[in-house]
């Protein structure tokens, strides 16, 4: 069983923290069995905002742990304290991965893990993160940044998309996408997606792509186009790009290779089909297109990917072309103990860059 530890002190902020131990913390075994088996690591009892928390281990238990999580630190403009940073720089020596949300990625500096790195943390304090820790390159453009033993993200909202990136690399794209839907959260972010978006975050009915994104979703198989999705939207392509750049922080074309590759994911943890049976329902046309796409987005071909996640969700009965509408998300796995072996071509730093480098 994998072991997670959040670690945690005064002066800790109170909703990163929450969203971890509901992610890691709850038994979901009903979903998948084992889960984690978590750990919540302090010296004392802790202050966090107007609560109070007990740990069930001291600060020296992280090193044994597989993953470590670290929550955001309130005060960036004070040092997080030596003992946490030692306990933090100690568990990955260890060989433990380990994970900041939001503001902790001050203190992933603080313990030099960021040195040589690119990392992110909440948007308004990336100038800080810079001027403070020169030898880390933070990128304040995007959600998280995966570099295989150490991950960072944004704020807030952006804790959950690494929380749930977390689960979809130990268990697969399907486990993830049932603890989104248990959450009542989107399933899948991609890391590169801008911080900072100029409309609110969206939801059924209240942006001009909500009744485009399910349209498409249903018309996976075929070979839709820029102009496709323009003349179901109602709006001309330069617009249509506009509402995207707003709406999802990419273009069109990024975002609908993005849902085909999640639904390929889908059907490989989930169904027996071919590799060609699954290009054609994802609309890529060929096997050779689909694992062309397929291993520059996740990182290994499908077979190896299907090889890797069947143990982990079970095995399905095939699906037909335009099955699989729905949320979409994406995995890959980092070595480490109590995770997923290592993948060939599998890379030791892999950063989610902004929408439009890949």
């Amino acid at each position: 069983m994998t072991t997670v530890a959040l670690a945690i002190t005064d002066g800790m902020l109170h909703f990163e923290l929450s969203l971890a131990m509901e992610v890691f913390g709850s038994d979901l075994t009903h979903i998948v069995d084992p889960w984690y088996d978590f750990a919540l690591c302090g010296p004392s009892t802790v202050r966090v905002d107007r609560f109070h928390l007990v740990p069930d281990h001291g600060l020296d238990r992280l090193r044994r742990a597989d993953t470590v999580i670290v929550p955001g630190w309130a005060d960036v403009d004070r040092d997080p304290p030596a003992e946490l940073v030692d306990a933090v720089r100690a568990a990955h020596e260890a060989g433990a991965r380990v994970a900041s949300l939001c503001t902790g990625a001050f203190v992933l500096a603080a313990a030099g893990l960021l040195d040589g790195r690119r990392a992110t943390t909440h948007w308004a304090h990336t100038e800080e993160l810079t001027r403070r820790h020169p030898r880390v390159t933070v990128d304040p453009d995007v959600l998280y940044v995966d570099n295989g033993s150490v991950l960072t993200s944004a704020g807030k909202a952006a804790a959950m998309d690494l929380c749930l990136h977390l689960v979809r690399l130990d268990h697969g794209s399907a486990v993830a996408n049932t603890i989104a839907r248990r959450l009542v959260v989107p399933p899948h972010r991609d890391g590169g997606q801008a911080q900072f978006v100029t409309t609110p975050v969206p939801t059924p009915g209240n942006h001009p792509l909500a009744r485009l994104f399910p349209w498409v979703l249903q018309r996976l198989d075929r070979a839709l186009t820029v102009e496709d999705l323009a003349r179901e939207a109602g709006m001309s392509s330069r617009h249509l790009g506009r509402h995207f750049r707003s709406v999802t922080g990419t273009t069109p074309l990024q975002w609908l290779l993005t849902q085909r590759i999640r639904h390929a994911q889908e059907l490989l943890e989930t169904t027996d089909d071919t590799v060609d049976t699954i290009a054609t329902a994802t609309g890529m046309g060929t096997a050779t297109t689909l694992r062309r796409h397929f291993a520059r987005t996740v990182g290994v071909p499908p077979d190896t990917y299907r090889r890797t996640f069947r143990t982990r969700t079970g095995t399905g009965t095939g699906t037909g072309a335009g099955a699989g509408a729905g949320t979409r998300t994406g995995a890959g796995t980092r070595t480490g103990t109590g995770r997923a072996p290592a993948l060939p071509g599998d890379t030791a730093a892999e950063v989610l860059v902004r929408p439009g480098q890949r």
